[in-house]
Order: C-alpha cells, then sequence, then structure tokens
C-alpha cells in the first residue's frame, strides 16, 4: 500500500514511517525542509516537499495519490482544522483511507491530582477538554467523512512513551533539576491511560488492514498515577518526592505542562481489540525509570 505520512519526521508519525517501511509498505512523509528530507530518505522514507501553511497543495496532492493517508502531524487549532477539511475534500468519494491521530485529551478531566473514577471506551459520551476543541473538531470531520465514500477512521492513544517521548516520566526527572525532589501536582493520585510507542504503530497496521468506515479506535496498555512515578524516580535518585500546588507547578512545567501533569485521562481500548484484534505488547511503563537519558533530565543547568 501506499501510504502518505503527514508528520513522518516527528515521535508518533515517524515511528509509524518506520513501523509501515519495515511491513514492506511504500511510505511517503511530508518534509518542510532539506534535512528532514534528507532523514527521511535515509530510513527508506521517500519525502514530499511542502508544509501545512504555503506549501499546502503539495501535501493535498501527495494525499490525493496515495492508497492511504495517516495525519500525526502537531499543528495550531486552526491550521490542523483547515488541512484536515481541505484532506477530507479532496479524497470524498475515493474510497481510499484516511486515518487521524487524535489522543486522549479530548477527554481529560480536570482533578487537580486527584483520582478519578471515570474511565471512557471509544463509545462513550464525555465532556470535550476545552483546550481540545480543535481536536474534538477535527475528529469529526473525519468521521463525518466517511457517509461520503471515504474509509476515514480515527485513532485515539493513550499517553504515549517509548524511546525519546516527552510524557510523565521524563517530566518528572526534569522536576528533580528544578525543585531538587521529583514531583506531582496535589494528592498526585491522578492516573492517564498509557501505550507504548510500538504498540501504537501496531494498531495503525491493524486500521490499515481492516479498520472500518467511520471507525475510532482508542489505544491504552495500563495506568499510573503520577505519584507513583515520582516515588520510583525519587528511589531512582535518592531524592525526595514533593506535591506541588498548581501555581507551583506552573513554575516547573510551564502553563501547559502542569496541566498536563493534574488531568486524569482514564480509557479502555474496546474497539481496537474487539474489531482490530489489537492486544498491547508492553504494558510498564515504569520499566522506563532508570534510563540515562531520563537521569540526564534531572541535572540542572549551569
Amino acid at each position: 500500500m501506499n501510504v502518505f505520512i503527514i508528520g513522518a519526521t516527528g515521535f508518533v508519525g515517524g515511528a509509524l514511517a518506520r513501523h509501515l517501511t519495515a511491513e514492506g509498505h511504500a511510505v511517503t512523509g511530508l518534509a518542510r525542509t532539506k534535512s528532514a528530507a534528507t532523514r527521511l530518505g535515509s530510513q527508506g522514507i521517500t519525502p514530499v516537499a511542502g508544509d501545512l501553511d504555503d506549501r499546502r497543495l503539495a501535501v493535498i496532492e501527495a494525499a490525493h495519490n496515495a492508497d492511504a493517508v495517516v495525519y500525526a502531524a502537531q499543528a495550531g487549532p486552526r491550521q490542523e482544522n483547515a488541512v484536515v477539511q481541505d484532506i477530507t475534500r479532496t479524497l470524498t468519494g475515493t474510497d481510499n483511507t484516511l486515518i487521524f491521530l487524535s489522543g486522549s485529551g479530548v477527554l481529560v478531566q480536570r482533578t487537580a491530582g486527584a483520582w478519578s473514577p471515570d474511565v471512557f471506551a471509544e463509545d462513550d459520551p464525555f465532556t470535550p477538554e476545552p483546550l481540545a476543541g480543535h481536536r474534538k473538531a477535527a475528529e469529526d470531520t473525519v468521521l463525518a467523512a466517511a457517509r461520503n465514500g471515504l474509509r476515514a477512521m480515527v485513532i485515539r492513544p493513550g499517553l504515549i512513551w517509548g524511546p525519546g517521548d516527552h510524557g510523565h516520566v521524563p517530566m518528572v526527572y526534569q522536576s528533580v533539576a528544578t525543585t531538587g525532589a521529583a514531583c506531582y501536582i496535589g494528592e498526585g493520585l491522578n492516573t492517564y491511560s498509557h501505550v507504548h510507542i510500538d504498540d501504537v504503530a501496531r494498531l495503525f497496521s491493524l486500521a490499515l488492514e481492516k479498520g472500518r468506515p467511520g471507525g475510532l479506535y482508542h489505544a491504552a496498555a495500563g495506568e499510573t498515577p503520577n505519584r507513583w512515578i515520582a516515588e520510583r524516580v525519587a528511589a531512582d535518585l535518592a531524592v525526595k518526592t514533593r506535591s506541588l500546588t498548581p501555581e507551583e507547578a506552573t513554575g516547573v512545567w510551564g502553563e501547559f505542562g502542569a496541566l498536563l501533569m493534574a488531568v486524569s485521562g482514564r480509557i479502555r481500548a474496546v474497539r481496537a481489540q474487539q474489531d482490530l484484534g489489537w492486544q498491547p505488547r508492553h504494558t510498564d511503563m515504569l520499566s522506563t525509570i532508570g534510563k540515562e537519558r531520563l537521569r540526564r533530565l534531572a541535572t540542572p543547568a549551569a
């Protein structure tokens, strides 16, 4: 299959591109710069010169020429929705495949570090997180296109971890560099369902193979409260743990990082498992504790 990946130079899109190439697909990837094009080419991925702004026409043309399009970019709200609308209009009636990478951030709950009993499967109703309203709108655009001759799907993973990730475990290590302690917010019992990058890539493969038009698939392999992460990091570095107020957390992780570390986002991958036969192979996010790349994050800047 000829697969065009928008976001092929990013953490998730790059992993998808490498995985699909290894499976024998002909993969093309969007490259905004010459260096990005060179990097993709060295991995056996055909670069497409363009971007989501002034050179968007090249993106639309590449999407039209592909058998399947994967949107895995991290773009601004207006930009993302405009690109998704352009792609769905272009592909309407072609019976081609479009898979949109979303995330469980659309349904997180602001619990200020407290535990939430709420957990959401793909078909469960929820109140969208206001800051992720644009992402939910993009999801809706993609899923609506499935009614108009497009094999359109949405994949909504939890917190994605693996080599090179920037999720909760690295953020706790970073807090040691700033405060001298492994930090969490409030009670630290808020939980964000997580999934390994390799398992996300396998889910995309399964969706390409047998996903249904209008399919929405969650990806979740486990849950780890933030305080548990902090306790393991503290043990690794021989430091103490520390509970932060939301205001203090902003000074450590920035406004968006503090929000991310304070919410609950629990999901179940019911459709992914029942419809596609997906099962995660990596379930222990805490297995990354002690990696040298993470320990370096705990060193204060000179």
